[in-house]
C-alpha cells in the first residue's frame, strides 16, 4: 500500500503552504516526517484490531486465539519452532493450523460423523480425503424384511467400475471379515464392524495451459512410432491425466470420486455423459485443440463426441475415420493414420507431490531494482529478446540489468548462447503461473549444442520457471554467478515414453573454466559436472537447497552414476552446500561445507575432511565426508558388528515410491520406510527434497484429532491413496 506522506501537510490552509514554499518548505518536511510516524502508529492500531479474527489475525496470535477456545496441539508432532526463520514459521503453520481453530467449535458440534473425518483431513492436514466405513462392506445374511441391495454385493465380472475400485476407497464390493483391527501396532486390518478409514491422498495436482488459456502447449508426436501417434506430455513420456478436483458444496456429504485428485480411469472417462462431460472440456480436467481437424473449420477443442477411450499401451489401436482414440491412464492419444492433424495443442493436469521444478504454481518473483522488463510470447519475439545476448552479436546493446518474462506455457525450440557484458544482470523467467518448454536440439554437427551461459566478470545469470529438455547447460568464462529457481533441467536430456532417460550419462549443468557460483533452489536437475583447473584457483561455490539432483543411472556402477563429480571419474573442483535436498548418485567433491535434511543415494567422497560438517543426513556406509553429526545409519549401526550392523544399515536405506523423473510419485518417500528417514530432519520432519511438507507433523496431527471425533465405539484409521 502506498503511503502519502502530504496527508497532514495537505490539510493545512493554503496560505500557510505558500508561505512555506516561499521559505524552501520546512514546514512540509517537518509533517513528512510526522506522517511517517504517524502511518506506522496507525498501522499497528489496524493490525491489533485484525488479530481479534483468527481469518486476519497475524501467525504468532494463532496459538493465542486456540488457547482462548480451549486447543490443545499435538505432542506427538512436536514443539513449535523459532518463528524468527522461515522453516520454523512454517513448520508452526502445520503444527498449529489455522483452518482447524477456525472451524474447532463446529467440529465439536458435528462430533461423531463420519463426514466430519474428511473435514478434519483438510483442514489439519490439507490433505484431500474420503471417510469409508468397512461395516457396510461385510459379506454378511440380510433379513428378508430389511434388504439393503447396495450394500456390499458379490462380484459380478461385468461390471468394470466395481472391479477397478476393488480395494481402494471407492470399493463397493462385499469382503470377508478381518479379525485384525483396523488401527493395529502390527499387521492391520481393514474388514470389520468398528473399522472405519480415512483414505488421504498426498499427491497435488498441477495445471498445464490450464492458467494461460490464449496460448496452447504442443502436444508431443512419437515420430518414431507413427506420424498419428501423440503424448500429452511434451517431453514425449507416459503421464496420467489427473482430475481435477470438484469442490464439494455439502460438507455434510462424503466425497466422490470426482472430488479427489486421482488419475482418471478409462471406463470412467468413456462412460461420462457425452451432453454434459465431466473429465473432457476446457474448464474441465484436459482438452485437445486440432485446428481444422476433422474437416475444415471444425469446432475447437475437438468435440467430445469424436474421442473414444481405450487402452495405448502399445500403440496398436487403430482409430476410425473422424474418430480420436485417447488413454487417460498412459496421457497418449492416436488419431486415424489416414487423417492427420495438422497442429496439437493441450491442457490438463498432472500429479506431484510438492511446488518444485518448472511447473504452473504460484511462485514469489525477484530481480534487481530499475531492470527492464521485456514480455515475450512465441518464439519469434522470444529470439528478438534473446539477440542482445546472443554470443557474437555486440555487447553494446545490453541494458544493465533486464527480465525475459515468457507468458505463456508454450514450447519454444531454439539455440540459446548466452554472452553477458561485464556487471550486467539478466534474467530469464517464465510469468507466475506458467510453464514454458526451452527445447534443445542438435543444430551443429561440430560443436555441443547445450544452452551455452558466458560472461565477463561481475556479470550474472538468473533461469527462473523454466523446462530444458534435449540438451543441457554449459557455463563457462568469468561470469560471476548462475541461479537455477524453480527449474527443471531433464535429468538425462529427454526422456522414453516409459520415462527413462535416453541420454543417462550426460550432465544436466556442465561447468567449464569458470569461477562462477552455482546456485540451485527449488528446482529439479540431472548430474553436475565441474571440469576446472585446479592449480591456481580456487573451488567454485555451489550451493543446493530444495532441489533433487538426479544422476539417473545411479543403480549402477561407471561415471554416468555421478550426481556431482568432474569428468574422468576426477573430483569436481567445487565446495558444495546441500541444504533439504534428494541427490540420486555418487558425489565426488572438493569439499562438503555443508549438509542438512538431505538424503545421498550414492557415495560420498570428499577431497577435504578437515571442513564441513554434515548433519541429519542419510550418507551411504563406506563414504568419505566431513564431520558427521546425526546421520544414519551412524546413529542405528555404531554399536553393532557383524551381520546385525548390515542389516541395521539396510534397514534404514531410503526407499522411495518411485525414482524415475516424469512420474507422479518421482522421490517420494514409501510409506513403509524407517522412521530414522521420515522423522530424520533436525525438526522430526522427513529427510530430503519433500522436508518442507512437514508430512510426519500432518499425520500426527491428523490422527490425534481423529481419536477425539471419531464416531464413537468404531476404531479410525489413516490409509495413504498416494
Amino acid at each position: 500500500m502506498s503511503i502519502n506522506l502530504d496527508r497532514l501537510y495537505e490539510l493545512l490552509p493554503t496560505i500557510y503552504r505558500v508561505r512555506d514554499a516561499e521559505q524552501g518548505e520546512p514546514l512540509r518536511a517537518l509533517l513528512q516526517v510526522i506522517s511517517e510516524q504517524a502511518d506506522i502508529v496507525e498501522k499497528d492500531i489496524n493490525q491489533l484490531y485484525e488479530n481479534w479474527f483468527i481469518e486476519t489475525c497475524e501467525d504468532w496470535v494463532v496459538p493465542y486465539l486456540g488457547d482462548l477456545i480451549g486447543y490443545q496441539p499435538v505432542a506427538e508432532a512436536g514443539s513449535p519452532s523459532d518463528s524468527a526463520t522461515i522453516q520454523g514459521r512454517q513448520r508452526n503453520k502445520v503444527l498449529i493450523p489455522r483452518h482447524e481453530i477456525a472451524n474447532i467449535l463446529r467440529y465439536r458440534r458435528r462430533k461423531g460423523s463420519l463426514a466430519l473425518l474428511e473435514c478434519l483431513a483438510n483442514d489439519v492436514a490439507d490433505w484431500k480425503a474420503r471417510a469409508v466405513e468397512f461395516y457396510p462392506l461385510l459379506a454378511s445374511t440380510q433379513h428378508l424384511n430389511y434388504l439393503r441391495p447396495d450394500q456390499g454385493r458379490t462380484v459380478d465380472l461385468r461390471n468394470s467400475h466395481a472391479l477397478q475400485h476393488l480395494g481402494g476407497a471407492f470399493d463397493e464390493l462385499a469382503h470377508s471379515v478381518d479379525v485384525r483391527r483396523i488401527n493395529s501396532s502390527y499387521v492391520p486390518g481393514r474388514y470389520n464392524l468398528a473399522a472405519v478409514g480415512l483414505f488421504v491422498w498426498r499427491l497435488q495436482v498441477y495445471s498445464v495451459n490450464k492458467s494461460s488459456p490464449k496460448s496452447k502447449t504442443p502436444a508431443c508426436c512419437i515420430e518414431e512410432v507413427a506420424p498419428h501417434c501423440y503424448t500429452f506430455s511434451a517431453l514425449g513420456n507416459d503421464t496420467p491425466l489427473y482430475n481435477r478436483p470438484v469442490p464439494e458444496t455439502d460438507d455434510t456429504s462424503l466425497a466422490g470420486e470426482l472430488n479427489m485428485p486421482v488419475p482418471i480411469r478409462r471406463r470412467a472417462f468413456d462412460d461420462e455423459n457425452i451432453a454434459e462431460p465431466v473429465y473432457y472440456g476446457e474448464d474441465n480436467s484436459f482438452a485437445i485443440w486440432a485446428p481444422d481437424w476433422p474437416n475444415k473449420n471444425s469446432r475447437q477443442p475437438v468435440p467430445r463426441e469424436l474421442i473414444t477411450s481405450t487402452d495405448l499401451t502399445d500403440w496398436r489401436y487403430q482409430s476410425p475415420k473422424g474418430k480420436l482414440a485417447v488413454d487417460p491412464i498412459l496421457g497418449r492419444m492416436v488419431f486415424p493414420a489416414k487423417q492427420l492433424p495438422k497442429k496439437v495443442w493441450v491442457s490438463y493436469y498432472y500429479g506431484f507431490s510438492a511446488n518444485i521444478g518448472g511447473g504452473e504454481y504460484t511462485r514469489v518473483l525477484a530481480q534487481p531494482e530499475n531492470s527492464v522488463l521485456i514480455q515475450v510470447c512465441g518464439q519469434e519475439q522470444l529470439q528478438k529478446a534473446l539477440e542482445p545476448w546472443q554470443a557474437g552479436q555486440p555487447l553494446s546493446g545490453q541494458p544493465p540489468s533486464a527480465v525475459i518474462e515468457i507468458i505463456d506455457s508454450g514450447v519454444y525450440v531454439l539455440p540459446i548462447n548466452l554472452e553477458l557484458d561485464a556487471m550486467h544482470h539478466l534474467q530469464i523467467r517464465a510469468a507466475n503461473e506458467r510453464r514454458p518448454v526451452i527445447r534443445l536440439l542438435d543444430y551443429k554437427t561440430d560443436q555441443p549444442d547445450s544452452l551455452s551461459i558466458t560472461g565477463a566478470a561481475g556479470s550474472h545469470l538468473v533461469l527462473d520457471g523454466l523446462l530444458v529438455e534435449g540438451r543441457g547447460v554449459l557455463v563457462e568464462g568469468a561470469v560471476n554467478s548462475v541461479l537455477l529457481r524453480h527449474t527443471t533441467l531433464v535429468p538425462g536430456w529427454s526422456l522414453a515414453p516409459d520415462c527413462q532417460p535416453c541420454r543417462p550419462a550426460e550432465p544436466s549443468l556442465y561447468v567449464l573454466n569458470s569461477q562462477a557460483c552455482i546456485i540451485i533452489q527449488h528446482s529439479i536437475v540431472g548430474s553436475i559436472q565441474v571440469s576446472n583447473d585446479e592449480v591456481g584457483a580456487d573451488p567454485i561455490i555451489m550451493r543446493i537447497n530444495d532441489s533433487v539432483v538426479d544422476a539417473t543411472g545411479w543403480e549402477c556402477e561407471g561415471p554416468e552414476c555421478e550426481a556431482i563429480g568432474s569428468p574422468g571419474s576426477g573430483f569436481a573442483h567445487a565446495s558444495v552446500s546441500i541444504v533439504r535436498s534428494t541427490v540420486l548418485g555418487s558425489v565426488e567433491t572438493h569439499a562438503i561445507m555443508q549438509a542438512e535434511d538431505s538424503i545421498f543415494m550414492g557415495k560420498v567422497c570428499v577431497a577435504r575432511r578437515q571442513i564441513g560438517c554434515m548433519r541429519f543426513c542419510y550418507v551411504p556406509p563406506e563414504s568419505r565426508t566431513p564431520r558427521r553429526f546425526m546421520c544414519q545409519p551412524d546413529g542405528v549401526s555404531k554399536n553393532l558388528t557383524g551381520e546385525a550392523k548390515i542389516r541395521e544399515q539396510l534397514r534404514v536405506r531410503p526407499e522411495f515410491n518411485s525414482t524415475r523423473y516424469g512420474r507422479p510419485s518421482y522421490c517420494q518417500l514409501a510409506q513403509n520406510g524407517a522412521i530414522e528417514i521420515t522423522h530424520g530432519a533436525e525438526d522430526e520432519s522427513e529427510m530430503g527434497v519433500f522436508h518442507d511438507l512437514y508430512q510426519p507433523q500432518r499425520l500426527a496431527n491428523l490422527q490425534a484429532r481423529l481419536q477425539q471425533f471419531t464416531p464413537a465405539g468404531t476404531d479410525v484409521d489413516i490409509i495413504l491413496a498416494s
